[in-house]
């Protein structure tokens, strides 16, 4: 029997979805440190019987802010999505970051969105979490404000392989590099592109060279 994984597109969820664990972050690539996350956060809703969810941005806070990065994204919204539902989650949130959203300072990112809108229990950020206007919210004042919101923060180490970080900056790196087989490693399966064939000129046709040309989004 397939789990059946909500999806929104907003904060407004149901009350089942309330004091869960929350992995909040952009999850590009949902990589081997993505990976490590999520089963500590497995290990959490065991002992404590509770939802997982998840909350990201699209597009990617940097994209939106520098609209002509080319070729960013390791994985694509929809291949992103497939990936964090093989992972064991309840519900995922993809909230739209836009202009007026890109406008919530850091407090009220907590308490009106945190605390009042989903309620969370269990926060799982990386060290490197930052959040509000002009990214001015880190980790401190996530912890900061603990007890004054009822939530309890998890930040686990990040994940080292040969004493480097696997990030999804890395993964860019190597991949730009084209270095695949070490991309591939901390992404543990092989990276693959998604797109949308769009119909071009057909110059290739006419030579009897027929190509496609894809939408990489």
């Amino acid at each position: 029997m397939v789990k059946k994984i909500k999806l929104y597109k907003n904060f407004n969820i149901e009350k089942k979805h309330k004091r869960s664990i929350l992995l909040i972050g952009n999850f590009d690539g949902v990589h081997l440190g993505h990976q490590k996350l999520f089963k500590l956060a497995k290990n959490y809703k065991k002992k404590f019987d509770l939802n997982i969810g998840v909350v990201t941005f699209e597009p990617m806070p940097k994209m939106f802010f520098n609209p002509s990065l080319k070729n960013f994204r390791i994985s694509n919204l929809k291949q992103k999505i497939n990936l964090l539902k093989a992972l064991d989650v309840n519900f995922i949130i993809t909230k739209k970051f836009d202009r007026d959203f890109s406008k919530t300072n850091s407090l009220d990112f907590i308490k009106q969105i945190l605390f009042k809108k989903l309620n969370a229990k269990y926060i799982f950020v990386s060290n490197n979490f930052r959040f509000g206007k002009n990214r001015e919210g880190d980790v401190n004042q996530l912890i900061a404000n603990e007890k004054i919101y009822n939530y309890k923060i998890v930040e686990p180490k990040p994940l080292l392989i040969q004493n480097k970080i696997v990030s999804s900056s890395s993964i860019r790196k190597q991949l730009e590099n084209g270095n695949l087989d070490k991309a591939n490693k901390y992404l543990k399966r092989n990276w693959t592109i998604g797109g949308y064939v769009q119909k071009g000129r057909q110059l290739g046709k006419k030579i009897g060279f027929p190509t496609c040309n894809i939408d990489l989004g």
